[in-house]
């Protein structure tokens, strides 16, 4: 396997790039493994890496239908932060963002973490209200935040439109300074190879077609390249976590929608941090090549696809130049649609299922790129122990039943409201 260092650097450049060596293998199935995990995506890639790396179970296959870096790993817009409120996921985004911070050391691998803050905008009392009840909510829970008032945003990002024809004033923001963004396709080849160093099989171009069950148990994954036995199985297939789970006759709490994202044309440096709008869902950063990367709301239809429309774009662009009205000359490169697994408190779901080895990871909503190692840590924990981690005990699928909901917004079961 490749390894990465600046001797390999100078020696391949002076080979012309021509003899480095593959970053993980390409392996075939085997006939059965301890665990099988449904999903090469950042969750499913973190997960096998914590499982071999963490609690020594290393017979574990990854099975990806496609390649990866191909599904939501690599459709998002690449935002890191931890800033809610409620205490469930609070302490558990928490810990992902302690991962992300040592996560390039850990994997040997640049994942470009980019701590650059992340700032929400302010525009009514009303919502300073709740930014400092939302800020002293995670000082209580050891999670860094500042409540800024007008001046103070306008210093730290002054292209913002703070002119008086504004039509959504800025009245301040709530910033979490250790936020920021990371290279998504980088995490997914990080941890790939982390976890292929650890003997994990990862098997591309696998996609799974049905189970073989004996009683409350599945005994094996029926998959495009054969059949393979599992003692354990794990869903992180993020918004096809609905459809998979009904070939195993389960109905689900998440409904599956699509989140577009934009990338302009490559700008010098222009916007130094991460800034969401708070008169609507609106979202904005520079990536390390120039272009602004920017993402809004849901499409309010249930759907798989992985592709966009015209209203969303319109109205993303509206919301663009309230925030920030230079960029109305600037040109669009591309942009891309994700299926989210939206739940219906707006918070993940980490835990067992009514299947006996069979695990859930899903539900993500808008935090699945942010969770990648937290999720992948406590999903790790819950298979190998068949118990949650205290972080995700919480999150647990039963408590749909128990009537104890984590919804941070507060407007019960309607996705896009989350």
């Amino acid at each position: 396997m490749a390894e990465y260092s600046v001797f390999s650097l100078v020696r391949n450049a002076l080979t012309g790039h021509k003899n480095w060596q593959r970053a993980w293998r390409d392996p075939e199935p085997k006939p059965s493994y301890d665990v099988v995990i449904v999903g090469g995506g950042g969750h499913g890639l973190a997960t096998a890496f914590y499982l071999a790396k963490v609690h020594g179970i290393r017979n574990v296959a990854v099975l990806e239908k496609g390649w990866l870096g191909g599904g939501n790993t690599g459709r998002n817009t690449t935002i890191v932060r931890s800033n809610y409120m409620l205490d469930d996921n609070s302490h558990f985004y928490e810990k992902s963002l302690q991962l992300w911070e040592q996560l390039s050391h850990e994997l040997n691998f640049n994942v470009m973490f980019s701590q650059r803050g992340v700032l929400n905008l302010a525009h009514s009392d009303g919502q300073m209200d709740r930014f400092a009840r939302r800020g002293n909510s995670m000082r209580l829970n050891g999670v860094d935040a500042e409540l800024l008032d007008r001046n103070q945003v306008k210093k730290m990002v002054p292209h913002l439109d703070f002119s008086e024809e504004a039509r959504f004033p800025i009245y301040g923001g709530l910033l979490q300074p250790r936020g920021g963004t990371a290279r998504h396709d980088a995490v997914a080849w990080g941890l790939a190879r982390g976890a292929d160093r650890l003997g994990v099989d990862i098997i591309q171009n696998c996609e799974v077609t049905g189970f073989k069950r004996s009683g409350n148990r599945i005994e094996a994954v029926e998959t495009s390249r054969g059949t393979i036995g599992c003692g354990k199985i794990g869903f992180a297939v993020a918004g096809n976590t609905g459809y998979l789970a009904s070939r195993l006759g389960l109905k689900l709490p998440i409904e599956s929608h699509v989140l577009q994202a934009f990338v302009s044309e490559p700008l010098k440096p222009f916007f130094d941090h991460v800034v969401t709008f708070g008169a609507e869902h609106f979202y904005l950063s520079q990536s390390d090549k120039g272009g602004l990367v920017f993402g809004g709301d849901l499409d309010m239809y249930n759907s798989y696809a992985q592709r966009g429309n015209l209203p969303t774009i319109d109205h993303v662009m509206r919301a663009g130049l309230a925030m920030v009205p230079s960029i109305s000359r600037l040109r669009l490169l591309r942009h891309w649609g994700g299926v989210m697994d939206m739940s219906m408190d707006g918070s993940p779901i980490i835990g067992k299922s009514p299947i006996d080895n069979l695990y859930l990871n899903c539900g993500w909503c808008y935090g699945g790129f942010k969770a990648t190692p937290g999720s992948g840590w406590v999903f790790a924990h819950t298979i190998a122990e068949d118990a949650p981690h205290p972080l995700n005990a919480g999150l647990r699928l039963d408590r749909f039943e128990r009537g104890h909901l984590i919804d941070e917004e507060a407007t019960g079961a309607v996705p896009g409201k989350h």
